[in-house]
């Protein structure tokens, strides 16, 4: 019997590449999820000081968010996924074990910088290779799927496995002894409990660069040179800010990107918070957020392995989007009429409605980058992708801004809903979808 193309084995096999490479880059940001906070603390860090240290991270990720991406879409996907690799693990290194903040800032910037090489280039790469041996037609959906429930999947086992190492090895018991602290006296200190999981993230990098060297695979490229490079990378940046203005869905899929991510950014600055309210102790509200944080990162993964399925059932991938946001809208409502109460029906509901609108934001991404993929020229992708995050970074920044003056309760939440609706509705408008690929108005710069 005739295979489609989406089925043919090679494809399979670039499919599993993928999911294994988002396996990869997004478990070790989930180990240190769990422990980075106390881990600085225990350093003897202020709050203020590991508040400056996250926003050295951020800015250094908002700051080559766009250079990164052209730099993938000139020198190719494979080496700056190698980079991304091997500074993370340096990154990894420097937090897990250095005892100085200038050490800690050091670690702090270079894994922004891996952050930022990181970002959209496997994803790049998949849609490269799919459509090389495709065709520009094949079936991008699927993968982006599997990608994102990937993902997803990394980020709540990290989570999990974050968490539990430090307390595995005896940390918060309060008896000096146990495995944890033999490891900090044979180390004089170097090596705490909760250094554990970001050297397990390092070694993760590790198996994630031998991982690429020896498995993905893409076109040649003109041998690039440090002119080249320089010349090229600024060119393919502006060519994708313009792609944005020149094409109605591209500019709308930015768009909707950004409604996400402002409220995303919101979710996550209020419900730790209202965590604590609910569980109606500040020791085991800390807790109750990891846990509900995985159930998110759960939610999320479930939501983009339903995306497909969604696409289906709604005619298409415009529909899809709309009806994902939609459902992502329901969950901040029901989050914001659950938001002066503390009785459990209140929390049952809050529960419902955060986990609905990870369902929803998970099942969005692969349908619009689905779209984005098809609009967008190769040699434009990982840049295009590079300015979806940013402008989702951004967004979230700003909302957060604004809802962190507003007093608690519901207004900041149908705020919320209000910026997703909006992102919403500018899918109710449907056709550019079937037009034609765009193709780049210029050549592709060239190396020399």
């Amino acid at each position: 019997m005739r295979h489609r193309a989406d089925e043919a084995p090679g494809i399979r096999a670039v499919r599993r590449s993928y999911v294994t490479v988002c396996v990869l880059l997004w478990l070790p940001p989930g180990l240190a999820l769990a422990s980075m906070v106390l881990l600085l603390s225990e350093r003897g860090m202020s709050l203020a000081a590991i508040a400056g240290l996250f926003a050295a991270h951020s800015l250094t990720v908002a700051a080559l968010e766009l250079p990164t991406g052209g730099l993938s879409d000139v020198l190719g996907r494979r080496p700056v996924l190698v980079t991304a690799g091997v500074l993370n693990m340096i990154a990894c290194c420097l937090v897990g074990l250095g005892t100085t903040v200038w050490v800690l800032a050091a670690g702090m910037v270079l894994m922004g910088v891996s952050r930022a090489l990181a970002s959209g280039t496997a994803e790049a790469w998949y849609v490269d290779t799919v459509q090389a041996s495709a065709g520009p037609g094949a079936e991008l959906r699927t993968g982006l799927a599997r990608g994102g429930t990937a993902t997803s999947a990394a980020l709540a086992v990290g989570l999990l496995l974050g968490g539990a190492l430090p307390w595995l090895l005896g940390t918060g018991t309060g008896t000096g002894t146990g495995p944890g602290a033999e490891l900090s006296e044979a180390t004089s200190g170097v090596v705490l409990p909760l250094s554990v999981p970001l050297l397990l993230g390092a070694a993760v990098r590790v198996v994630l660069v031998c991982y690429v060297l020896a498995v993905l695979r893409e076109p040649p490229r003109p041998r690039a040179t440090l002119r080249s490079v320089l010349r090229g990378v600024p060119v393919t940046v502006l060519d994708g800010l313009r792609l944005g203005g020149r094409d109605a869905l591209v500019r709308r899929v930015m768009l909707s990107a950004a409604a996400v991510g402002g409220a995303l950014g919101v979710v996550e600055l209020l419900v730790p918070g209202r965590t604590v309210e609910l569980t109606g102790a500040s020791d085991s509200g800390p807790l109750a957020y990891a846990a509900l944080a995985c159930a998110g990162f759960v939610c999320c993964g479930v939501g983009s392995h339903l995306a497909p399925f969604a696409a289906r059932v709604a005619g298409g991938g415009e529909r899809a989007v709309l009806i994902c946001l939609g459902t992502g809208v329901v969950g901040v409502l029901l989050l914001a009429v659950t938001a002066s109460s503390t009785h459990l029906l209140a929390t049952t509901v809050a529960v419902t409605g955060f986990c609905v609108f990870y369902v929803g934001i998970g099942a969005v991404t692969p349908n619009q980058n689905d779209l984005l993929h098809r609009r967008v020229p190769g040699e434009r992708r990982a840049t295009a992708l590079s300015v979806q995050s940013l402008a989702q970074q951004l967004a979230g920044a700003f909302t957060g801004l604004v809802v962190g003056v507003m007093r608690p309760g519901p207004l900041p939440w149908l705020l919320t809903s209000a910026v997703l609706l909006s992102g919403a509705l500018l899918w109710l408008r449907r056709g550019e979808g079937r037009a034609a690929q765009v193709t780049a108005t210029r050549p592709a710069p060239t190396v020399e």
